[in-house]
């Protein structure tokens, strides 16, 4: 199968509703397109305007109904206003992917405690407060809902924190803590609410800002000489396991890391 051919019919996540935080850029832009491709509207949130506007203008030209909102989420009332901008667009919500994150590579020594807290605030507080602003319209029930069953919430974390990484412990200590958060919403809003929380924790994925910042040309050529095997991700392999999650054949599922 060619990796540009979809395993899934066209049709797999027709009618539904995405918002996609970090939906304009990397590995949360592939989701938004892939998503739009196969019958879903897509929100996508991000805090540049220039890159929001690029994002919208492309899925436009996929055909795909999409719309751009500014906003930051560690902010709980930007949450609060694109979720609500969201409903108010599309007239309901059924999915939320949490795909913002920051990142950056610095030793433990030298990182300060604000640049700590910065990207827990964006990985962490950020998916908290997503989830939080969203719980009424994915509730099963919930207001717009045309369902009788609740909607899908999808974060996005990593691999970092399974072991060590080398100048990581901010994002490592981050994404731990959205697993967890994951799990938890799982737990409770699956069993209270029929709410679908599932994660997706990505290795090294090709073509991403955090690809290039993270892993410099001259490591990935190493990596090959003593690893001949050795095989980047794609973004296309991620967007297509979060079209399984959220479709109906993710139901089979709780969660997934």
């Amino acid at each position: 199968m060619a990796k540009e051919e979809s395993p899934y019919k066209a049709d797999v996540v027709k009618g539904k509703v995405c918002l996609i935080t970090g939906g304009g850029s990397g590995i949360g832009f592939e989701i938004s397109t892939q998503f739009g491709k196969h019958g879903a509207s897509v929100a996508i949130m991000g805090r540049r305007k220039q890159v929001l506007d690029a994002a919208v203008s492309s899925l436009h030209s996929l055909g795909i109904n999409a719309v751009g909102y500014e906003g930051d989420v560690r902010k709980q009332e930007d949450a609060r206003r694109v979720v609500e901008s969201t409903v108010k667009n599309f007239g309901c919500l059924d999915i939320l992917v949490n795909a913002a994150a920051g990142n950056f590579l610095v030793s433990a020594e030298d990182l300060s405690p604000n640049g700590f807290r910065t990207v827990i605030d964006i990985d962490s507080v950020g998916t908290f407060t997503m989830c939080h602003e969203t719980l009424k319209y994915l509730k099963k029930g919930g207001h717009g809902r045309n369902s009788s069953r609740g909607g899908s919430i999808l974060n996005i974390t990593a691999t970092l924190h399974y072991t060590a990484s080398w100048y990581q412990i901010h994002v490592a200590a981050a994404k731990a803590a959205v697993d967890s958060i994951t799990r938890n919403l799982a737990l409770e809003w699956g069993t209270d609410y029929d709410i679908r929380v599932n994660g997706i924790a990505p290795g090294p994925i090709g073509d991403t800002p955090g690809m290039s910042k993270l892993v410099p040309d001259e490591i990935k050529s190493k990596t090959r000489e003593v690893m001949p095997p050795y095989k980047i991700g794609e973004k296309w392999d991620i967007a297509m396991a979060a079209l399984y999650l959220v479709s109906d054949a993710g139901e089979l599922l709780c969660s997934l890391f």
